[in-house]
């Protein structure tokens, strides 16, 4: 079964772009075309996509605020922010209304095929620099508001996990913690699936999404 996408960007050109690009590929294909937040919240109750790419600043509704409304609508539907901002406040606003992942215009084209397909599978995507802002910005643990799922991280995962959103590797973790790597690879993968994530990346989205951490 295809892999049904929709496209939202008020730019013409480029949904005709990413419509050909899409066309292209054998396990997908675009099902419907917006131009405005508003019209996207329409289609999708008509098309029923899979994936959604969203542009951010569209006429009317914004992104941000579809992304909003579609996620409390209907969960299940993977939405991919494809956009030409890398605005620090851009990124954390869509994760926080649901995103899954936030790509850059500037993507290639193979990029933005693999996160489709990702989102598809459930899973989470980042561009580069948007990742790296992520790591240069998460700096603590915020306490007090825990989802479910993070009140079962031992104390020990909790500091793992703290040092994972900073940025540090296994190794660095290990020197700060003083264990072996070996440990904290264990420690990775248990908390990744307390918090029922697959990589690093989607761990830092979590916690953005359940505020899990403080941004400076």
């Amino acid at each position: 079964m295809s892999i049904r996408v929709l496209l939202v960007d008020d730019h013409a050109v480029l949904r005709d772009g990413l419509s050909n690009i899409i066309s292209l590929e054998d396990d997908m294909e675009v099902v419907g075309e917006a131009k405005s937040g508003m019209e996207a919240l329409q289609l999708v109750e008509e098309v029923h996509p899979d994936v959604i790419l969203m542009d951010i600043n569209m006429p009317g509704m914004n992104g941000v605020e579809a992304i909003r409304r579609i996620h409390a609508q209907h969960p299940g539907i993977a939405i991919l922010v494809l956009t030409m901002y890398d605005r620090d406040e851009y990124l954390y606003e869509s994760i926080r209304a649901g995103a899954t992942g936030y790509l850059l215009k500037d993507a290639p084209s193979g990029d933005v095929i693999a996160a489709i397909r990702s989102a598809s599978r459930g899973e989470s995507t980042l561009h580069p620099v948007m990742a790296r802002k992520l790591l240069d910005n998460l700096t603590g643990e915020k306490r007090g508001e825990r989802g479910s799922s993070d009140e079962n991280l031992t104390p020990r995962e909790l500091d793992v996990l703290q040092l994972m959103v900073k940025g540090h590797s296994n190794k660095e973790i290990a020197e700060q913690l003083f264990i072996s790597d070996k440990t904290v690879k264990i420690h990775v993968s248990n908390i990744l699936k307390k918090l029922g994530v697959k990589s690093r990346s989607q761990a830092i989205i979590y916690a953005i999404q359940h505020e899990l951490v403080v941004l400076e």
